[in-house]
């Protein structure tokens, strides 16, 4: 099983998305990344936000997640940024599920996650993709804010690792800047190395002598 793009589900969620941040002062990037979440519909949405952080992003991804039928959750740092968070989402209507406490910590407790966002910002942003627990269909993986200092040196395959493989990443100069990976489905590549490890006879028409070829 993997990930199935669903283009109608995306655009609703775009545009739903456009109207509920109207009167927000960032745009784009909220609009972007929440028809990806609903395009993928993905079940397990998690996200990291800190006191005094725009919150265009997190509607963005409740909006998807409503249309995905999916679970947003969101993680701050201390009870200050809950209260501040949980206001704003409030106000726009909006709301999700916040936890608090350390990110990477957080991101090891659950299980399946299949839409990331981190921000390149955070001097800890890739230890919390490393923790991720991603989900058996795949998932993707987004670091906002990736012009900045801390995300020059990044490299995608030195935070996913195992079983897991990236299938395609692109920068997009959305915003400040979108680092975007798509993680393919766990035993994906196994099954693939498998197919091409097989046993094929080859028989010399001239000579009449067989081989065996491994590939």
């Amino acid at each position: 099983m993997k990930l199935v793009w669903f283009p109608e589900t995306a655009s609703k969620a775009y545009f739903d998305t456009v109207k509920s941040c109207q009167l927000q002062k960032e745009s784009g990037v909220a609009e972007l990344i929440s028809a990806m979440a609903a395009g993928w519909k993905a079940k397990l949405i998690v996200e990291t936000w800190s006191q005094g952080g725009p919150i265009t992003t997190s509607i963005g991804l409740s909006v998807a997640s409503h249309h995905g039928s999916g679970r947003h959750i969101c993680i701050v740092p201390d009870e200050e940024s809950r209260v501040e968070y949980a206001a704003a989402m409030e106000k726009a209507g909006m709301s999700s599920h916040i936890i608090v406490g350390e990110a990477e910590k957080v991101v090891e407790s659950l299980v399946g996650i299949d839409f990331l966002v981190v921000d390149c910002r955070r001097n800890n942003f890739a230890r919390i993709l490393r923790a991720a627990k991603l989900g058996q269909k795949g998932a993707v993986l987004i670091c906002k804010n990736a012009n900045s200092r801390a995300a020059s040196d990044f490299r995608w395959r030195s935070v996913v690792g195992g079983e897991s493989r990236i299938v395609r990443s692109i920068f997009l100069p959305v915003g400040k800047g979108l680092d975007i990976a798509h993680v393919g489905a766990r035993g994906g590549g196994a099954a693939s190395g498998k197919a091409e490890k097989r046993w094929i006879k080859r028989i010399d028409r001239e000579s009449g002598e067989e081989f065996v070829i491994r590939r």
